[in-house]
């Protein structure tokens, strides 16, 4: 089978990379024709256009920054689109946006398929981060190699739609985690505590978290890269806000999480990296949160393995 890759940032050529690298014959294409230029140097095909890819290729997968980019990129590809053709959406879109461009897939006799990824950019570097699929079952079955090539942990989640509910889902809760992470490190370092310390106590307790043992190292590096914006983090927890809306959901923690990341756009800029949300309580109190002996960048430190299908619980004996 042949697969295309739209989108080669941060996220998506570290996905496609892991497919070239695995011998999937991949066929790219980028708005960066120097992105582009190194992957075929690599071996891969480079596309023209959206609309070759889908016509020269059986799977092509979106990896883009915004719904409205998606859609744009399926204005280009739909009349190659055709039975047998499959679109997978690997972005972090919006439950509703990618319902409506599947429906225009399917109405072409193709098959659509949601399946954001989670887990870092370190982690889609080695191919060993968690992808979401929504679709059928016989496709997500079609499809499953591709995902256990770019992901490990690979998790089935109903219908098209309902994978990107959970990753806005799962990214509202991340940068919940990210705010509260700032806080405690900056309440920290004024009460007098060591960093370090305080950083693996945190570790060791029952205040830890993915994102305080990523992100936290980072923010106490000085770094603050994680390869994710605050723009990005607007983008999601608005998503989730979205969901949230339309089943009827009084959030209070939301909105205020996004009044601070609108706050700190304002201040810093829509490009700022994410962990330096902390500059607003660094900028209100004087302290500089920085320590020795943490890395500028998180590396996987896991060896890349095969991906596996992750089975909920009631479903193990079906």
């Amino acid at each position: 089978m042949k697969v295309g890759f739209i989108g080669l940032g941060n996220v998506g050529g570290k996905l496609s990379g892991s497919l070239l690298r695995n011998g999937v014959d991949l066929t790219v294409h980028d708005l960066d024709p120097d992105l582009v230029a190194r992957f075929v140097g690599q071996g891969a095909k480079g596309a023209q256009n959206p609309a070759q890819m889908m016509r020269d290729c059986d799977a092509v997968i979106t990896c883009l920054p915004s719904p409205a980019a998606s859609d744009a990129v399926m204005q280009d590809m739909l009349p190659e689109v055709g039975p047998g053709k499959i679109w997978m959406e690997m972005s972090t879109t919006d439950e509703a946006e990618v319902k409506r461009l599947g429906a225009l897939v399917v109405g072409r006799g193709g098959e659509a398929v949601d399946c954001p990824v989670s887990g870092g950019c370190h982690r889609a570097a080695t191919g060993n981060i968690s992808i979401f699929a929504g679709c059928d079952r016989a496709t997500f079955e079609r499809i499953l190699p591709f995902l256990t090539t770019m992901g490990r942990r690979i998790l089935h989640t109903g219908d098209l739609g309902s994978a990107s509910v959970l990753k806005v889902l799962t990214n509202y809760l991340a940068t919940a985690n990210l705010i509260t992470c700032a806080e405690a490190l900056v309440t920290a370092k004024a009460a007098g505590m060591d960093l370090t310390t305080t950083y693996e106590a945190i570790r060791i307790s029952s205040g830890t978290s993915f994102v305080h043992e990523t992100e936290s190292q980072v923010i106490l590096n000085g770094s603050r890269d994680i390869s994710f914006t605050m723009d990005l983090v607007k983008k999601d927890i608005g998503l989730f806000q979205e969901v949230a809306d339309r089943a009827g959901v009084p959030l209070e923690m939301n909105p205020v999480m996004i009044k601070i990341f609108d706050d700190a756009i304002a201040r810093y800029g829509d490009r700022e990296l994410s962990p330096n949300i902390i500059k607003r309580l660094e900028d209100a109190t004087g302290l500089t949160i920085q320590a020795p002996g943490f890395p500028s960048e998180i590396q996987d430190d896991e060896p890349e393995e095969p991906g596996y299908e992750v089975v909920p619980s009631d479903r193990q004996d079906h």
